[in-house]
């Protein structure tokens, strides 16, 4: 599998990385041995890259991480984790104080297993903690080895660039797929100017452009899918017929319409990696391929012309988990 550069990390990664959150419980009931062998899976196809945080079924996803890489040396594997959010009753609540994140990060160093975390990432912005009290929190974990590069997840190029005057931020992890472009205007440009690594996820629009869903799919009441408006309503209805024709123009390419998807996003200059959510080794192995697939100007042409007539669409927040 292809590998870049992850930026001013200098970290060299898959520019395919597994997402670990449906580990934590969120998208159904998980299969422990079955997540296990998904990890070794893309182990073997030549993932090196794995994405978790403390809030996937908080230390679930993690601890599941950690166990299917037990034995794998420890340089091997990138390992990128999220904090700054916690529970409060029945809500997520965004708190990316110095206390919280200290306590995050060594409660995330004891499911992982592991010394160090490679890069820990904000994973949401808290309007309510100065960045300067974040920054330097993370500074200080930095400097005692626990941390090796920040990062941050869902913010936008303000945020980014108050975040930088208050102290380092290498890595941005924000939501990118043909049907949810916004990062293109000024979030992209911005990591691109500062050479801050992107790891974009839900490339497949949570599942929307697997090509597995038609309009008679029913999500289990437990999967934060069930009830969203991405997965219902006329936008949905509209939206299969786009995934119908980018199946079709796959099919051309002699790819699926998960690759396409995946290898859009990889086709933008300042996305460095995507990050693919997997449950079972098949999954992994349908997304892994989308790394090497390069995509000339005629097909990226015709994939604009296709979405043309797409309805745009968002994704989740803490506050609707």
């Amino acid at each position: 599998m292809e590998t870049i550069t992850l930026g001013k990390t200098g970290l060299e990664v898959s520019r395919i990385c597994l997402g670990t959150w449906q580990f934590g419980g969120d998208w159904g009931e998980i299969d422990r041995d079955e997540a296990v062998a998904t990890v070794t899976r893309a182990r073997e196809l030549g993932i090196n890259f794995f994405d978790t945080a403390q809030g996937y079924g908080w230390g679930a996803s993690e601890k599941l991480l950690a166990q299917a890489l037990r034995g794998v040396p420890r340089e091997q594997v990138v390992i990128a984790t999220k904090g700054g959010l916690r529970r409060e009753g029945e809500k997520l609540v965004r708190d990316s104080s110095a206390a919280w994140l200290r306590k995050g990060v060594e409660e995330s160093l004891g499911h992982l297993d592991s010394d160090y975390v490679d890069i820990y990432q904000v994973h949401w912005p808290d309007a309510k903690t100065p960045f300067a009290e974040t920054a330097a929190a993370l500074e200080e974990l930095v400097a005692e080895g626990k941390v090796r590069h920040v990062g941050a997840s869902n913010f936008d190029a303000a945020q980014m660039a108050d975040f930088e005057r208050a102290g380092r931020l290498e890595t941005l992890q924000p939501a990118y797929h043909m049907l949810r472009r916004d990062i293109e205007q000024s979030i992209l440009p911005h990591c691109a100017a500062h050479d801050i690594g992107v790891l974009i996820y839900g490339p497949l629009a949570h599942g929307l452009l697997s090509g597995r869903f038609t309009r008679d799919t029913r999500l289990a009441p437990e999967d934060w899918r069930h009830g969203s408006d991405l997965f219902s309503g006329e936008a949905y209805r509209r939206n299969l017929e786009i995934v119908e024709r980018l199946r079709k123009l796959a099919a051309e390419l002699d790819i699926t319409v998960a690759q396409l998807a995946i290898a859009w996003t990889l086709a933008n200059p300042a996305v460095h990696v995507a990050i693919v959510g997997a449950r079972r080794p098949d999954h992994v192995e349908g997304a892994a391929p989308a790394a090497d697939v390069h995509l000339d100007d005629d097909a990226l042409s015709r994939v604009e012309e296709i979405l043309a007539q797409a309805a745009a669409v968002g994704g989740p927040s803490p506050e609707m988990v």
